[in-house]
């Protein structure tokens, strides 16, 4: 009898009072059965079919503010579609231009009104041609095709909103105050309860990351291992990224949800695929996919660049009248988009972090102008300026003069040119410092090819770096050309590459238990896919084919566990971590002086002395991590580095030593350390102060910061010899470990420096003067 209950939802009603807790008399009967029906709200939620859309709507619910939020979003869009389109056709037929641009006399006092300026609807519906009628005819079958998916969206969204209300227990005024983990430990918890995924007992926080993020994570390692063509060598522009909003459309439905895609549904990759001899029939089949498509789109680019016009500029044709610099504003590019993009590191995570590094790029970029360029637009601004201030003189005078034929064409003109002149001109007294504002973005993007070292300040690596960070103009212009270029893109660039894709399906799938097949990188082995440049002990027979580019996994790996604390890695990835872990609290252990043969203090130095002049705020983090170790403000240690600073951060952008120790900045990382640790005085000072040991609080919450980790591991990374570049991180700095005198565990840590490093001050930086 109890194995059967085992098995089944049936249970004695003996049992069934005990659990339920009833005073009532128990039936003497206690062999009979009965059948426990779980509550609706429970059974509801058993055995969800499609849980990669559910999880997937469950996090845009939580993102997108609730119901009601989703719902006027998903109904406006529909609406500001009809009004383009009507607007539109109003604006090219029934507007009398001659009347409105009084090209029709009448006498001088005749005022033109709006029913003169506009044809009356037998008019205007007698003006529509052929072409207008079928641009309307599909636009409104787009439109209604638009209306069937809100109407399917808006009730997956009420059964959402049930979701959140009954199994998580949160509310629409508790969703604003919800962080994502806490809705994912929710999650979780309510499938102990109900079993949603009946494949598995138990979910983990990376099975969700999984199912929100399956397609997402195979374009995000396709990008990585450079599989599909998005760089391309252009005449006259050199290297550029294209992958416009159309042409990632176009990818995505053709690899992952489109009726022909390689996957069967949304969590099995095709059998075939995963066949080796099939790869030739495949790839020919998958080129032959990718330009019918390109056919397809080249059929719909008249619509479509029609569209793409109207939309553009009702959008940002008042803003760009209102600001004219908007256009000279930058963006994070889509290539950016997946080229910085950690695997398993959800929307929000990775907006978070581009907008943190967003103000730092900005001043790096600027660094950069021509100095050609900038006596052009001085002496230009000099011109129009002149013009626009007599203008302006002259109105206030007299208003009449508003009345001159084109005196508001003018004017308006003479601004613009002052606004785009103005942006052309550096600030007075600006400090540039390249390397150190590098390094700083690399806190925050994680990401940086190793030959940008060293050389942030040429023109090559700028070029690089603005691949990644275009101006909004570009973007504007991708997209308005993406309906003429994306098909050509789609027959003779990505059809070529289709043998390659579907290589890279079967070599890098994999199928995990309660997820289906997912992307191998995405399950972050740093055994299969890490680089032992990175530290990584990888397996014997690992090729660099199966290694992610630019520290991919191991990155990715650290960051998923820092914002997941909760979350077992395998025993490959803790030992990885816990190596990396390890390092650093010896490395900042060891930090009794900012030595800069130390990789946690060359991670940590820099942005208290290279930032102040830059703006307010961009150091605080760190300049209160600086006053934790050092006992000292920030700011006071200034006067001791001026050499160093004087030799990095120059008004000039070409004056840059390349012996400048590279920086590190962090994301607000442990702003209140100073007041909850406790400090103790050392006997070797920095600079002439004083300086104090780091306690293991302190150290826990360094490594904890990913903005700290990535620079940490990039400087390991930089500084591990390509010789031994396959040892453990425990083993990287034996050498140098073997040169420190440590004390008995029992009396406080102090360091004692090897006798290369027990030379005054003076004499360093006479040194480092002679270099």
């Amino acid at each position: 009898m109890a194995g059967f209950q085992k098995q089944t939802n049936y249970k004695s009603i003996g049992s069934y009072y005990e659990d339920t807790n009833m005073d009532s008399e128990i039936p003497h009967v206690e062999t009979e059965m009965i059948h426990m029906v779980p509550e609706r709200s429970k059974a509801r939620w058993n055995h969800i079919e499609n849980l990669d859309e559910f999880f997937t709507r469950v996090y845009h619910y939580h993102q997108r503010a609730g119901f009601l939020c989703m719902v006027a979003e998903e109904i406006l869009q529909l609406v500001q579609f009809v009004f383009v389109v009507v607007f539109s056709a109003f604006l090219l037929n029934c507007v009398n231009y001659d009347v409105l641009f009084a090209n029709v006399h009448y006498n001088t006092t005749h005022k033109v009104t709006i029913n003169e300026a506009v044809y009356n609807s037998e008019q205007c519906l007698e003006r529509f041609d052929f072409t207008l009628i079928v641009c309307l005819i599909i636009a409104a079958a787009f439109w209604l095709l638009r209306l069937v998916k809100v109407i399917y969206n808006i009730f997956k969204y009420y059964e959402i909103r049930s979701f959140f209300l009954t199994a998580l227990k949160i509310s629409a005024s508790d969703l604003p105050n919800m962080t994502w983990h806490e809705v994912q430990r929710r999650l979780l918890e309510v499938q102990k309860e109900q079993q949603m995924c009946v494949h598995k007992t138990e979910l983990t926080e990376l099975d969700i990351y999984h199912r929100i993020l399956r397609f997402k994570n195979y374009l995000i390692a396709m990008v990585n291992k450079e599989v599909l063509p998005v760089k391309y060598n252009l005449p006259f522009i050199g290297e550029y990224a294209f992958l416009s909003t159309g042409l990632k459309y176009n990818l995505e439905m053709i690899l992952f949800w489109g009726p022909w895609s390689p996957f069967e549904n949304n969590w099995h990759l095709r059998d075939e695929f995963k066949i080796t001899n099939r790869r030739i029939p495949l790839g020919n089949q998958l080129s032959s996919r990718f330009f019918w498509h390109g056919v397809a789109n080249l059929l719909l680019c008249p619509v479509i660049f029609l569209w793409q016009i109207l939309y553009f500029f009702f959008r940002y044709g008042e803003l760009i009248k209102r600001k004219p610099g908007a256009l000279g504003a930058r963006r994070w590019s889509n290539y950016s988009r997946h080229y910085l993009r950690h695997f398993n590191e959800v929307d929000h995570e990775f907006d978070a972090r581009l907008s943190r590094a967003y103000g730092l790029s900005n001043l790096y970029l600027n660094i950069f102008t021509s100095p050609f360029l900038v006596i052009l637009a001085k002496n230009t601004a000099f011109f129009a300026g002149s013009v626009l201030a007599v203008l302006v003189v002259l109105t206030v005078v007299d208003e009449d003069v508003l009345s001159v034929e084109h005196m508001l064409t003018t004017m308006t003109i003479a601004g613009v040119i002052v606004t785009v002149c103005s942006s052309l001109i550096p600030e007075e007294h600006t400090i540039y410092c390249p390397e150190r504002l590098m390094r700083n973005i690399l806190a925050h993007i994680h990401y940086m090819p190793e030959h940008w070292n060293g050389v942030a300040h040429t023109y090559k690596v700028r070029d690089e770096f603005s691949l990644l960070f275009q101006y909004k103009a570009s973007y504007l212009i991708e997209e308005l050309l993406s309906p003429i270029i994306t098909p050509f893109i789609l027959c003779f660039y990505f059809s070529t590459r289709s043998l390659q894709i579907v290589d890279f399906f079967r070599n890098f799938t994999v199928e995990v238990v309660g997820v289906g097949d997912v992307c191998s990188f995405a399950q972050m082995d740093v055994r299969k896919h890490g680089s032992p440049q990175w530290g990584t002990a990888t397996k014997d027979d690992i090729t660099e084919y199966q290694q992610a580019e630019d520290g991919k996994t191991e990155l990715s790996l650290m960051h998923f566990h820092l914002t997941n604390p909760e979350w077992k890695p395998p025993d490959n990835c803790s030992l990885f971590i816990n190596n990396v872990k390890d390092q650093a609290h010896r490395d900042i252990a060891s930090m009794s002086t900012m030595q800069f043969d130390n990789p946690a203090a060359s991670s940590l130095y820099g942005l208290s002395v290279a930032l102040p002049s830059l703006g307010p705020g961009l150091g605080f983090g760190y300049s209160s991590m600086i006053s934790s170790i050092t006992g000292q403000s920030a700011i006071n240690l200034l006067p001791s580095t001026t050499v160093q600073s004087s030799a990095s951060c120059t008004k000039f952008r070409g004056a840059v030593s390349n012996l400048e120790i590279p920086p590190g900045s962090t994301s607000g990382i442990l702003t209140s350390m100073h007041s909850s640790t406790e400090l103790q005085p050392s006997s070797m000072g920095f600079a002439g102060h004083s300086m104090r040991q780091v306690d293991e609080g302190t150290i826990e919450l360094m490594s904890a910061d990913m903005s700290f980790s990535a620079l940490y591991m990039h400087e390991l990374r930089r500084r591990r010899p390509p010789n031994r570049a396959g040892i453990q991180l425990d083993n990287f700095d034996e050498s140098r470990s073997r040169m420190m005198h440590r004390q008995d565990s029992n009396t406080p840590h102090t360091p004692v420096m090897p006798e290369i490093q027990e030379k005054s001050t003076e004499e360093e930086e006479r040194e480092r003067l002679t270099k």
